[in-house]
């Protein structure tokens, strides 16, 4: 999945979806209008052709929470409140809220939103919390709390023809800082496979989530190597897909974020599908041959990589035909 920054020409990812075979896009940026918006969502799409992509449509997807995390606004696109705000209404206000602004998702060819946020941040941490508290993303400080709003907010999304994203598991609710940013302040030392903060992750799931997205944290707790949960098969196959029972699309935050940045992007894209991982999402689309082409080179001279990656494969098509954007028939 690759961004796609409104400062870009409509063409931009043109190229990469036809030589590189991208299958899904990010909006990022901040995109103006919802008139920009469903013109370049038909133009991609129009790309995904039988050479480019085997004739399957894209995932085209936006950060959509609230508060200061919505990539669509000015005409045609509410500005939903933050969560904090959002957990305050009723269930059933909130679904037919949430359902209201995935209807204009939809009207402009969006059919993913990466939201909305399970992580849970402790109340003696708040906004000390960089990448969710400091902005309000969070749904509350109690698992309960998270865990009734942020599935209110997932069936409405899906109600209204999108499909939802829990995030960013297994929880960025204890770190310091902001993973996109930095290498230090990033590890949940508290987190354990018995966590109650990875409650709304499984109930998010049971909601119908069709992906969760991995973060690039560090949890000692969860895996003893402090590796960065996106290249952790102790997080990611062992806790999500084993404990937890979740089958599946995982996506990663950033793959180019500050957190990882310092791994080549060759062995970014290789370790995610070694760890369980699916879609590689990275804002930086020059990152995409050189990933890519790892990929293809690693399935080339290694038959178990190349079974993983064939099952990733299988889960996003799944995810796909789920979403009626197919037909496997």
């Amino acid at each position: 999945m690759v961004a796609f920054d409104t400062a870009a020409s409509r063409t931009a990812l043109d190229g990469l979806i036809a030589d590189q075979h991208v299958g899904n896009v990010i909006y990022l940026g901040g995109w103006d209008g919802a008139t920009r918006v469903k013109a370049t969502s038909a133009h991609l799409q129009d790309q995904a052709t039988k050479a480019a992509t085997a004739g399957i449509p894209l995932l085209l997807a936006a950060d959509q929470e609230g508060g200061e995390v919505r990539q669509l606004r000015g005409e045609g696109f509410t500005a939903p409140p933050t969560a904090k705000v959002q957990a305050q209404m009723s269930s059933s206000a909130l679904t037919a809220a949430a359902k209201g602004w995935a209807e204009e998702l939809k009207a402009v060819g969006i059919n993913v939103n990466l939201a909305p946020v399970t992580d849970t941040v402790p109340a003696d941490i708040g906004k000390a919390n960089e990448p969710i508290g400091k902005w309000g993303r969070q749904y509350g400080s109690d698992p309960k709390t998270v865990t009734r709003a942020s599935t209110a907010f997932l069936k409405g999304m899906h109600e209204g023809g999108i499909m939802g994203t829990v995030k960013h598991f297994p929880g960025l609710g204890r770190v310091e800082n902001n993973t996109d940013f930095n290498t230090t302040g990033i590890t949940d030392t508290v987190a354990t496979p018995n966590d109650p903060f990875l409650a709304p992750f499984t109930a998010g799931v049971k909601a119908g989530a069709g992906l969760v997205m991995v973060s690039s944290a560090k949890y000692p707790g969860l895996d003893a190597t402090k590796t960065q949960a996106m290249f952790s098969k102790p997080i990611i196959t062992g806790l999500l897909r084993e404990k937890l029972g979740y089958e599946g699309v995982v996506i990663t935050d950033d793959i180019n974020a500050k957190a990882v940045r310092s791994i080549p992007a060759a062995d970014r894209a290789v370790r995610y599908i070694e760890a369980g991982g699916d879609i590689l999402l990275t804002g930086d689309p020059k990152s995409v041959p050189t990933m890519t082409k790892a990929l293809a080179d690693k399935a080339r001279a290694d038959d178990e990589f190349a079974n993983l990656l064939e099952t990733s494969v299988l889960r996003v098509v799944a995810l796909k035909e789920r979403m009626g954007l197919m037909s496997c028939s």
